[in-house]
């Protein structure tokens, strides 16, 4: 098989400790906490690199079968870098980095200007097109990992709590959007059914204002959770949020509404035939 590139492959296949060090180096890799994972990291990607261009792989287009390991294994790099907190500049300036003592040996080993040219512009084009995969995939790490986190932080943000018997009750707290109800709904519907609950209680002292989406949302939930066989009892409707239900025309009628959470407690020891009494 006719190898792309010859110049910059038989440093890769003499050179590796020469150009793995001084790559280290110029990346300024000196914190011993991350120095071993930052040279295997080093290593592991020299090696793929040698066995793409080994396969016959086109260093001007850092794609096909050839690359398929090296590219795993960069978008690999990326996510790892990016759970650490690191950010997409540091992996690229790491990539970047390998240029030096790729510059520098081919400067030494090929001594026809017209061939080094070439094996030049083949480590640049190659070692940047590297870089912007990893620049692409730690992009998209971060957004993985941005989207988990507010996914955990929905739920976090919306307990639902089991206050006795046969009766939930779900505390929220800000803005009330499609995304979070939604949330909101799945989990209150599948505790529902783990616990075999027949009343939820929806307590909403804590969201700021109700226009007609927030509204909308509340009525679907309370759809949902009378198609599950419940009941269910909305609390803290305060004299503003009243008045702006009626304002908007909507439409609540058929569903338990409160001023607090107080009176729908009182309300739901009612319904499932519970009664506190003071001791004497």
């Amino acid at each position: 098989m006719k190898q792309q590139h010859p110049a910059l492959l038989s440093l890769l296949e003499t050179q590796e400790t020469a150009i793995l060090d001084e790559w280290l180096a110029e990346a300024g890799s000196n914190d011993s906490n991350h120095q071993r994972a930052t040279v295997a990291e080093a290593r592991e990607l020299l090696q793929l690199l040698r066995s793409a261009l080994q396969a016959g792989g086109d260093a001007q287009g850092a794609n096909g079968p050839a690359w398929q390991d090296l590219n795993q294994a960069l978008e690999s790099l990326s996510r790892s870098r990016a759970s650490r907190g690191q950010t997409a500049g540091d992996t690229t300036v790491f990539l970047q980095a390998m240029k030096k003592p790729l510059f520098t040996l081919l400067q030494q080993k090929v001594p026809a200007a017209g061939e080094l040219g070439q094996a030049l512009w083949s480590a640049t084009s190659l070692i940047d097109q590297l870089a912007q995969r990893t620049a692409n995939t730690f992009q998209q790490a971060r957004e993985d990992i941005i989207r988990r986190q507010q996914e955990e932080l929905l739920e976090l943000s919306t307990p639902v709590v089991k206050l006795w018997e046969g009766v939930l009750a779900v505390p929220m707290i800000g803005v009330l959007d499609s995304n979070r109800t939604q949330v909101v709904m799945e989990t209150l519907l599948q505790r529902i059914v783990d616990t075999e609950s027949e009343l939820a209680i929806i307590d909403i002292t804590g969201v700021p204002t109700v226009d007609t989406l927030v509204a909308q949302h509340l009525l679907k939930t309370v759809a949902a959770i009378r198609l599950m066989g419940a009941d269910c009892i909305v609390s803290g409707i305060r004299p503003q949020i009243a008045q702006t239900i009626v304002h908007l025309g909507i439409d609540l009628q058929g569903i338990h509404t409160r001023a607090n959470l107080a009176d729908a407690l009182s309300l739901a020891l009612q319904k499932t035939g519970w009664r506190i009494a003071r001791a004497d």
